[in-house]
């Protein structure tokens, strides 16, 4: 009889108390100490005896990862071998930066496919950061260790560290759950940890992004429509769709529809991980019919290399050549719409709101709100569309530099 996998979920996860071992199936276990501290745990037989190994921490340990693992050890066992012999074999010899790469492989957990994500973390656990433990045998990684890649950013690089350190204890616990590390404390861990060495770090002022006034966008607007280049069209776009940069750069011809006027960004591309149709105004067709007179390959907004979509960052650039008097970022366009949206007209707030791709309201109202109000949302983007392009020559000077 087939053993059952995948009892458990997050949600109960989060509610289990009891203390003991809760069954994933499958011999993966979700263990629970008296002091309420949850690890998970792979059992399994050989004859008539019962070998039980510590996979590491939960929550350091998500349910996904545990159980790839969990699959690792099954396949071992099916095969003749043991869990415990093997991942022994191996421990002397994994490095650091060896580590990273398998904890980094987008073949072990589908959410390192997000190329810009895993990015982001191989960047930050490469040499830029991590030099001084990349070829550290993995068992070797120390407080100290952590420390001597922590302190030198710690003040002066306060975000990057934080994010840092717990990119480093995700590390350290995958090790851990491989069997590369004894088991025990995270040496990158804050709580009763780090947290007795460094000084508590700035918390992250977040506030808003610079954002241009939004009666000065119809100026800026004007000398940019004068500008050419991919960038220039792609931050027009940003700014008349008030989309992410992310989103807009990403922008796949598949996505488009132009006969309907409609732009559907998947799931997987958004913020919020829900699709999100965007309306498109006749400005913005005028700029999509623009692009696809030249297109080459699959993307709106092509880049330098093949069939690739342009960088975020050849739009950012292009914003600091044109030396806007404030530092104001892509981001903030969204703000200079959205308070033109609230200041200037009369649509409601909501489908100002569901034009950011913004959620509107509790989760009771979300769970029966069906629609998103597509064709409210069409007159709002066009509006913004004549405000953005109509007052280009009449509005007051933007202030620029050079």
């Amino acid at each position: 009889m087939a053993r059952v996998l995948n009892k458990l979920n997050d949600r109960m996860i989060r509610g289990l108390s009891k203390e003991g071992r809760h069954s994933d199936g499958g011999g993966l276990y979700l263990q629970i100490a008296p002091s309420g501290s949850r690890s998970w745990v792979y059992a399994w037989k050989t004859g008539a005896k019962r070998t039980v190994i510590g996979l590491g921490g939960y929550p350091a340990i998500g349910l996904a990862e545990a159980r790839e693992i969990a699959a690792d050890n099954r396949r071992m066992v099916a095969a003749g071998l043991n869990p415990l012999t093997e991942r022994r074999k191996t421990a002397a010899v994994t490095t650091f930066k060896e580590a990273v790469a398998q904890f980094l492989d987008p073949q072990r957990l589908a959410s390192w496919r997000n190329l810009k994500h895993r990015d982001q973390w191989a960047m930050t656990l490469g040499p830029a950061y991590c030099a001084a433990i990349l070829d550290l045998p993995v068992n070797r990684v120390n407080a100290e260790a952590v420390l001597s890649v922590l302190k030198p950013i710690w003040t002066s690089k306060a975000e990057t560290a934080s994010r840092l350190r717990g990119r480093i204890e995700r590390v350290l616990a995958f090790a851990e759950a491989r069997g590369w590390r004894p088991e025990g404390k995270n040496p990158a861990q804050w709580k009763n940890g780090l947290d007795a060495i460094l000084p508590p770090r700035q918390r992250l002022q977040r506030g808003h992004h610079r954002a241009l006034a939004y009666h000065d966008v119809p100026a800026f607007m004007h000398r940019l429509t004068a500008l050419p280049g991919v960038s220039a069209m792609a931050l027009r776009f940003i700014i008349l769709t008030a989309a992410r940069c992310g989103e807009a750069v990403g922008a796949r011809w598949s996505e488009i529809d132009l006969p309907k006027k409609i732009w559907t960004v998947p799931a997987s591309r958004m913020k919020a991980k829900r699709e999100h149709r965007v309306p498109l105004s006749d400005a913005v067709v005028d700029i999509l019919n623009l692009m696809i007179a030249n297109k080459v390959g699959d993307f709106v907004f092509p880049g330098q290399l093949h069939n690739r979509p342009m960088s975020a960052g050849s739009v950012e650039m292009l914003l600091r050549r044109m030396k806007v008097q404030g530092a104001i970022t892509i981001h903030g366009f969204r703000s200079s719409f959205r308070d033109w949206a609230g200041d200037a007209t009369h649509f409601p707030r909501d489908v100002a709101e569901q034009a950011l791709a913004h959620r509107v309201g509790d989760s009771t109202e979300q769970a029966y709100r069906r629609s998103d109000a597509l064709e409210k949302r069409r007159a709002l983007m066009q509006a913004w569309a004549g405000y953005c392009q109509a007052g280009a020559r009449e509005s007051s000077e933007v202030a620029f530099h050079g």
